[in-house]
């Protein structure tokens, strides 16, 4: 009886696994799947030559798919479960990667394989969707837009993508050398008005380094980096300064967690497997 009732569970979780799986469309030996009719015939060409001339050189596998609809399903569980049921990527590498589209839902995703995570890790997709392919989506050019991530798509594998925001000349040359006045300035008004300086001032810097590194890591913006280590070296300073030393601070138990990557035809996916990684934006 027991026995039966596990066989019954069984399939219905199979059932509701097997109905509750998103209507996935078919590769058709093609590296560029465009069911909602986004390019023309040229332009469709053009983007299959370069995504399989980087498979023959590198053997990583990148696919570009547009989706009429994601079925009401998040782009980011639609997209691993697509790169799973396709099997894009080499199955001893997992080098997959799929740049996926929805226009009528606005949202693009970046969906990386565990192989690649590390040459295209959360935040440097997150990068190339930002700067990279939402420009060309919010006026809608969506070939220029999908050109442009696949380039950075391949220069990231490569190490060599820098991200459009971290190009300093961008930004005024005041607004970069303000905050380091402030924090000099800040260290010698501590330096020269406090006893035992020295023991309150170094945590403080390591505590707005770290933070400031993390933060640069994650985000690639260089004013938001600046402001992060600014507000943990003041907290850090002055929650030293309330305990009396720097070592009360370290005994304290405080963290950082809050600052929180080929031939034309006959394609088909090699077996790789997908978990999760890579990113998503809309416009």
């Amino acid at each position: 009886m027991k026995l039966l009732k596990s066989i019954t569970l069984l399939v219905l979780f199979a059932v509701t696994v097997l109905f509750s799986a998103p209507n996935f469309p078919e590769l058709n030996n093609s590296r560029v799947v465009d069911n909602a009719g986004l390019f023309n015939t040229y332009q469709r060409i053009d983007l299959e030559k370069r995504l399989a001339a980087h498979e023959t050189n590198t053997s990583n596998q990148v696919v570009v798919v547009t989706l009429n609809s994601l079925e009401g399903y998040d782009i980011a569980d639609y997209g691993y479960q697509l790169g799973r049921y396709w099997g894009i990527g080499q199955k001893d590498k997992n080098n997959g990667v799929l740049l996926i589209v929805a226009p009528n839902e606005r949202k693009v995703r970046i969906e990386v394989g565990y192989g690649l995570e590390g040459a295209l890790p959360d935040a440097t997709a997150n990068s190339i969707i930002q700067y990279e392919i939402l420009p060309f989506f919010k006026t809608g050019n969506y070939y220029d837009g999908v050109n442009s991530g696949i380039k950075s798509i391949f220069e990231a594998i490569k190490g060599e993508y820098k991200p459009a925001s971290s190009d300093n000349k961008d930004l005024p040359m005041g607004l970069l050398l303000f905050p380091i006045l402030f924090i000099v300035l800040m260290f010698i008004g501590t330096i020269s008005n406090a006893k035992n300086s020295k023991e309150r001032i170094i945590p403080a810097i390591v505590s707005g380094g770290i933070a400031g590194i993390v933060s640069w890591m994650m985000f690639f913006i260089l004013g938001l980096s600046v402001f992060i280590a600014i507000a943990v070296f003041l907290l850090t300073l002055f929650s030293s300064n309330s305990r009396g030393n720097g070592s009360d601070y370290y005994s304290s138990g405080s963290n950082f967690s809050g600052f929180d990557g080929g031939s034309f035809g006959g394609f088909s996916g090699g077996g790789g497997s997908f978990g999760g990684g890579g990113a998503s934006g809309s416009w």
